[in-house]
């Protein structure tokens, strides 16, 4: 149940925030093994006026990913491998043939099991349903 949350410069057009979203989507799910069906994705634009690197106006298309992930879910070889295809991703689909703005980031948040879930039930709260069942399964 990742959620990631996308900020990108310039304003973009609907198809491509949809092609995002489904791109992002299918690499979480390669790259972190994660169930596509409760991945959400929000997309925000920021005016390129409001988005600044070492102080200056940003001069091309800048994007700054953040997913958060349940916590020692995914090794750091998982973790490396979605933030390079993650951001191959947004420089192929933002950049057109050239280049992000070299400070644009893909950060990997990891939250306790405890401190997060969906559908109102922890992820500690779930782990712990399926082990209790699994348990059952085997008495």
């Amino acid at each position: 149940m990742p959620t990631l949350q996308l900020k990108i410069s310039p304003l973009q057009n609907p198809s491509r925030y949809r092609a995002l979203a489904e791109a992002l989507t299918r690499i979480t799910a390669e790259a972190l093994g994660k169930r596509a069906e409760v991945t959400a994705v929000v997309i925000d634009d920021v005016p390129a006026a409001r988005w600044h690197v070492g102080g200056a106006d940003v001069q091309r298309p800048t994007a700054m990913l953040e997913i958060s992930i349940t916590q020692g879910t995914n090794t750091a070889a998982q973790k490396a491998a979605f933030i390079a295809r993650a951001f191959a991703e947004l420089e192929a689909q933002l950049c057109h043939g050239q280049r992000l703005e070299p400070a644009s980031y893909v950060i990997v948040r990891e939250v306790p099991a405890s401190d997060w879930g969906y559908g109102g039930q922890t992820q500690a709260a779930r782990a712990l349903a399926r082990a209790v069942a699994t348990q059952a399964v085997a008495m």
